[in-house]
Order: C-alpha cells, then structure tokens, then sequence
C-alpha cells in the first residue's frame, strides 16, 4: 500500500440488494420496491438536495487530525467525490501512511452524528427537492434513490435531517463505502436495483440527478441520462461543457423535473 492512501478492503457492490440497507427509523427511509418499475432514478445528495452550509466541508480535517494527531494543512477539493475519496487525498498531501478505512469510516460517522445539531441548523433542504422527490416517489414507473460520496450511514442522517426519506429506497442506492472512487457506484446502484425489482435498469432507464461535472461524467460515462441542477458551485455552463443531458437552475419547478426524468431518447436541453 503506498503512502496517503486509506488500506483498501473488497469493494460491497456485490452483496445482496437491501443486505447493508439502512435500519428503520435512522431516515433511510420507507419507499420499497414496485413493480412494473422502468426508471431507476438516482440523486446525489450535497449541492443537490441538501444545503449542509459549512459542517459538510470542516468534518474531513476534524477526522484527519483526530486519525493522525496532527492538523490538516493543506485542503482538497470535496465537490463529487467520495469521502474515502476525499480522505485518501488528505493522507497524501500529508504524507501520511495508510489508515484502516475501518477506522476512517468510523470516524467519518461518528463526527456527522457529533455535529447533527449543527447541520439542521445551519444546513437547509434546498428548494424544491422534497416537492420533487415526493412527486417522483409517487410515480409507479420510477424506482428512486440516491447515488452519493457519502457513507451510507451518513446520506441516511443527511436525509433523515431534512425531512427527504420518504420517498427514497435505501437499499438499492449506491454509497461512498461501496467503492472509493465515484464512477463505480452507478453499476453497482444498477445490480441492486435489478435485484429488488427483477428489472434491468440498463443505460436508457437510469437517470442520475447531481450538481457537479464529476456527478455528469459519472453518468454519462455509465450510460446514464444526466440531470444536472446548478445549484451547486457549478453554473449552468459548466454543467452543460460536462456533457449533462439536461441543465435546470434548482428544482423548483416540479412539474420541469419529472417531465426531464420520464423524457426518454437524445439528450434535451430544459430552459433555466
């Protein structure tokens, strides 16, 4: 193992679709699976539901210094990435060797759960979502959960904070300690949901919904058809450069984003 990477371990793709679901009552929420399910529509969670305001970025340097006994000097970029993702840059930058991701998702947890408090106050779900989620949710053809960076047990908190579980299937979503780097969680999202509902949600029926171009790349480069929102860091323009089939400036227009997720075929351009 080289310096400033967390010790690897086998990527979890491959379990049983629901085996490592969140437990209920810990916001993972109570939509299950339908059948007849066409779409499987997935959301990234930062910058796209969720507003965390400054808790989501300060947590990693908290981690690293309670992992390493030393403080973070450097920064790295955390915009569409995974939090083990995130961390690895962190141990390299500083030189430090590898840490178990035991221990690195551990900490990773226990600080958000630390900080809950502060995230439902400073953070906010950002306008729209809940509208859209419950409006998609509702539909019988769409299978819905969450493609994230995030740890499992941390999209969960995330989501239960703001009140956006509902209409979300835990179990066949994709997570940050699935794999570390981002692009491998869409056929794993895909070989759950294909479990849950005897379906194969091949390119054409997978929609990814995110803020960033790393969450359009991860799309596109699985086949995905991408909404790309731009209410994020990223503008409009840069999410467009990024190949999204789609561009909306938020999700406050319920009635453009389940016309965008049910519209099948070339990609489309929906006005901001």
């Amino acid at each position: 193992m080289t310096s400033g990477q967390v010790a690897r371990r086998g990527d979890q793709g491959s379990e049983p679709a629901g085996r490592r679901g969140v437990p209920a009552g810990r916001g993972g929420g109570t939509a299950g699976p339908r059948d007849g399910a066409r779409i499987l529509l997935l959301w990234d969670i930062d910058g796209t539901l969720i507003d965390g305001g400054h808790v989501v970025e300060s947590i990693y340097p908290v981690v690293f210094e309670r992992l390493t006994g030393r403080p973070a000097r450097h920064r790295v970029s955390i915009a569409g990435r995974t939090e083990l993702d995130i961390m690895d840059e962190l141990f390299a930058r500083h030189d430090v060797g590898a840490v178990e991701p035991d221990r690195v998702t551990a900490e990773l947890a226990a600080e958000l759960r630390r900080r809950a408090g502060e995230l439902r106050s400073v953070g906010r779900a950002l306008p729209g979502a809940a509208e859209a989620l419950r409006a998609l949710g509702n539909r019988d053809e769409v299978a819905q959960s969450v493609l994230t960076g995030n740890l499992r047990d941390n999209a969960a908190l995330k989501l239960g904070s703001f009140a956006l579980a509902e209409f979300i299937d835990p179990t066949i979503g994709a997570y940050g300690d699935d794999a570390r780097e981002r692009a491998a969680l869409l056929p794993i999202a895909r070989r759950r949901a294909a479990a849950a509902h005897g379906a194969d949600f091949a390119a054409g029926a997978t929609v990814l919904i995110g803020d960033t171009p790393r969450d359009v790349h991860t799309g596109r480069g699985g086949g995905a058809r991408v909404i790309a929102v731009a209410t994020g860091a990223s503008g409009a323009d840069a999410l467009r450069e990024a190949g999204a089939d789609v561009v909306l400036a938020d999700l406050r227009d319920t009635a453009a984003v389940v016309r965008a997720v049910r519209t099948p075929g070339p990609p489309t351009r929906v006005p901001e």
